[in-house]
């Protein structure tokens, strides 16, 4: 430790200068005695600035305003050289006045005064008994203020004892851990019996505000004074101890990084000897960059990323985050290309053995394919399949890219909110890398695949992009040649991709996507078409699923058909697929019993396995009371029946609709409802004239969590309300579907397919269609067909004696 740190030093200021050294206390084992107090009521004024000066201690000062030289020089030149060291109330302020000084001093000796070339002085003072400033006599040249003693108050107690010594304690802790406080303070203060100079010593020697010097400065009562500095080393203790730790912690992190950086540039030394460091590495980049065939434009920001690697060094977190966008660069397999396979009748045959039936859909594949085989190629088509779930959409894309020899794979959009999923992120974002479209180029290995969008019709959009609007550059093929993924920022052809959508509605795909899409549509299956798709594909499945040998259990038709009617009611067959499956996993648990034998599964045998039955038919029971009508739906999920019920009740004529439907639904229930009013009495209907304005009119479409809309219940709401006013039932074994105008005339809908056989799975052999839609019947399977009677209306009087025979 150097002589100026033993020495507790610290800038103060004098009248406006800066002091040279700070108060220096004297040990007590070396004791500076100060001259007996003999001085005059009036003594100069010396202002300090920015420190306090305690009794018994010691200050060299450095003089330089002329005022204050004047002063030193009269008390110099007197007997007994004492002034009166004032503390500013302000450090900033120029030349302070008797208001701007605090009222209570120490009388000082000046001991030494030494004169410096630049006209300013030294003075050493030492500090002698505290006093209090009553007035000031004089200003000029200098301050005189009158003074009078302030001596300390000692009350001799045990606790006085304790005060002193923990405040001794505290101080020998401080000591330790402020390395500009000498470790002889230590022993200096534990050797001080007296707890005034006690206080003094301890005080003079921290660096603490002034305000808070000159409180102690100013507490008369030792033990207070005692009490007061035993919080303030406490509080100093804390905060050096924090200080200390935070320093420690510091100097370990330093340590630790240094000793990272020593064992990083020896294994960085030991890599280059093995051929295996940082320029081994950028070397087989380099090669594989000269051997991809890359395209100019990738080439050279290849190149250039290269470069920048180069010079970076592996610590920087940059340095990971271009070895990273090197290896994407790397991994999409650029130039490789399958040649495509456009034998149709190779098609043919694999399209049978993947599914069955949906001739026409197999149709509209084939199609697609001859157009591919005289223009060379399927590049730029975009085909999307949509229908209900189950049906094959998927299992139809994979077979597709079968047919052609073509790499397949898939990604699914549904929730997708983020467009980045689509078009990548940006690198300057932590966790960067490319959307799905390149990872999917990336995993097929080619860049002519199929790849199939599955759930198109389930993107969303928020604040951070649309990726609908993300798939309009991917999927038209006017852009898509020159796709640029975020990430990557280089041109991508994706003109060679064939891209696959499937989607169970439309309406939420927006049309601009939908226009550059060639849409086939899947309808469900019948009972028939499901029980020869368990046998050819479900079963053979699960058995391999469920490690069943083939020849030990049996499912009769029947028991499929038990199955189909009253465990299931979807449009296609993947709830069929998990009962199988169910009835397969019951016949494992016989064998590995031990059962012997082949385990035949009838009806009653599925029933038992599968417990209670799941389907329901409730038309005949929901269609028991009059007001209840049948009708045909599309969703989703494929063709479904829906309940439209009415109630008359007295009233004010008011109409109320209820059932969460959308706004066109509701207009078909006013429709309706006053085309009933006006041809009330050819549909059998005798009401008073006032009959509608005294009574109300309730119509509810059951399910009331699921939102309903569209036309195509305008003739069921109707039959409903006609069934109501008039008290007569509707045929329970009547469903039907049509828009109806104010006149009564039934306009055609879509869905024709799905709507039918909803209406055979439900148990319902009639229905009633509009006119209009009789060249849809075709769509229809035969054997569906022949199980439905279909009735054509024009007007609503061709389905009121249908719906409510008299």
């Amino acid at each position: 430790m150097s002589d100026d740190e033993r020495g507790a030093v610290v800038p103060v200021e004098v009248d406006g200068n800066t002091v040279a050294e700070d108060v220096m206390v004297t040990p007590a084992e070396e004791p500076a005695v100060a001259p007996e107090i003999t001085w005059p009521a009036d003594l100069p004024v010396l202002p300090l600035k920015g420190t306090v000066v305690f009794p018994d201690a010691v200050a060299p000062l450095a003089i330089g305003e002329e005022r204050s030289i004047r002063l030193v020089d009269d008390v110099m030149d007197r007997e007994v050289r004492r002034l009166v060291l004032v503390t500013a109330r302000d450090q900033d302020m120029g030349e302070p006045g008797p208001d701007d000084l605090f009222g209570v001093g120490v009388v000082a000796t000046v001991e030494k005064m030494l004169r410096v070339p630049d006209g300013s002085m030294r003075v050493l003072v030492h500090g002698g008994e505290r006093v209090r400033l009553t007035g000031y006599p004089g200003s000029d040249p200098f301050l005189v203020a009158t003074v009078e003693p302030m001596p300390d108050i000692v009350e001799e107690s045990d606790e006085l004892k304790a005060l002193a010594g923990n405040v001794q304690a505290a101080f020998a802790r401080v000591v330790d851990l402020v390395p500009y406080l000498p470790d002889e303070l230590q022993m200096a203060a534990a050797n001080v019996d007296d707890p005034s100079t006690l206080s003094y010593l301890v005080t003079s020697s921290l660096r603490l505000p002034v305000a808070e010097k000159q409180e102690l400065l100013e507490e008369v009562r030792v033990s207070a004074r005692l009490r007061r500095l035993s919080e303030i080393l406490a509080r100093e203790t804390q905060v050096l101890e924090l200080g200390a730790r935070i320093q420690a912690e510091v100097e370990q992190d330093i340590e630790q990084g240094q000793r990272e950086f020593v064992l990083r540039q020896q294994l960085k030394a030991i890599q280059d000897e093995l051929g295996e460091g940082d320029e081994a590495e950028i070397n087989e980049l380099r090669r594989r960059i000269e051997e991809a065939p890359l395209p100019d434009e990738v080439r050279t920001a290849a190149d250039r990323e290269l470069t920048r690697l180069g010079r970076i060094p592996d610590q920087s977190a940059e340095h990971q985050v271009i070895r990273t966008y090197l290896d994407w660069i790397l991994d999409i397999p650029w130039g490789t290309s399958t040649e495509d396979d456009l034998d149709l009748d190779r098609a043919q045959r694999v399209l049978d053995e993947d599914h069955y039936g949906i001739p026409r859909v197999k149709e509209r594949i084939l199609e697609e394919l001859a157009v591919a085989r005289l223009k060379g190629g399927a590049a730029g088509t975009v085909i999307l399949f949509s229908g209900p779930p189950g049906v094959g959409k998927t299992s139809l894309g994979r077979s597709i890219a079968r047919t052609l020899g073509r790499e397949f794979a898939r990604i699914s959009v549904g929730g997708v909110r983020d467009e980045a999923e689509i078009r990548g992120h940006r690198r300057t974002y932590i966790g960067a890398m490319p959307g799905t479209i390149v990872r999917a180029i990336r995993d097929a290995g080619s860049m002519n695949p199929v790849i199939m969008i599955d759930e198109i019709d389930k993107m969303g959009a928020d604040v951070r992009g649309d990726p609908s609007s993300a798939m309009l550059e991917v999927l038209d093929p006017a852009q898509n040649g020159t796709f640029r993924d975020h990430y990557l920022d280089l041109p991508l052809d994706l003109s060679k991709v064939l891209f696959i959508c499937t989607a169970n509605v439309l309406d939420t795909i927006p049309r601009p996507l939908l226009d550059r899409m060639e849409v086939i549509a899947l309808s469900g299956y019948t009972d028939d078409d499901k029980i020869h798709i368990a046998r050819e594909y479900l079963i053979p499945r699960q058995l391999e699923a469920t490690g069943v040998p083939a020849g030990d259990v049996d499912i009769t038709d029947p028991a499929l058909q038990v199955v189909i009617s009253e465990y299931t009611r979807e449009a296609g067959v993947r709830g069929l697929e998990r009962r199988i499956g169910a009835l397969l996993r019951r016949a494992a648990l016989d064998i590995a019993r031990g059962v012997d034998g082949v385990d035949v599964i009838g009806p009653d045998e599925a029933r038992e396995m599968l417990g209670p039955e799941r389907v329901h038919p409730e038309v005949r029971r929901r269609t028991s009371e009059p007001g209840v009508a049948t009708g045909l739906a599309v969703t989703g999920a494929g063709g479904d029946i829906l309940f439209v019920e009415a109630s008359v009740m007295p009233g004010t004529g008011s109409l109320v609709v209820t059932g969460q439907l959308g706004e066109v639904m509701r207009e078909s229930v006013r429709a309706a409802l006053t085309c009933v009013r006006a041809r009330a009495a050819e549909f059998g209907l005798e009401l008073d004239e006032d009959y509608f304005g005294v009574h109300d009119i309730h119509v509810h479409v059951p399910a009331g969590a699921i939102p309903k809309d569209g036309p195509s219940a305008g003739i069921t709401i109707a039959t409903a309300l006609v069934s109501a006013i008039s008290g007569r039932h509707a045929s329970p074994d009547v469903a039907m579907t049509g828009e109806i105008t104010l006149v009564g005339q039934v306009l055609p809908i879509g869905g024709v397919r799905d709507k039918v056989l909803a209406a055979l799975r439900a148990g319902i052999h009639t229905v009633i269609i509009p006119a209009d839609n009789e060249g849809q019947l075709s769509e229809v399977p035969d054997d569906a067909r022949a199980q439905v009677d279909v009735v054509l209306a024009a007007d609503l009087s061709d389905v009121i004696p249908v719906a409510i025979p008299a």
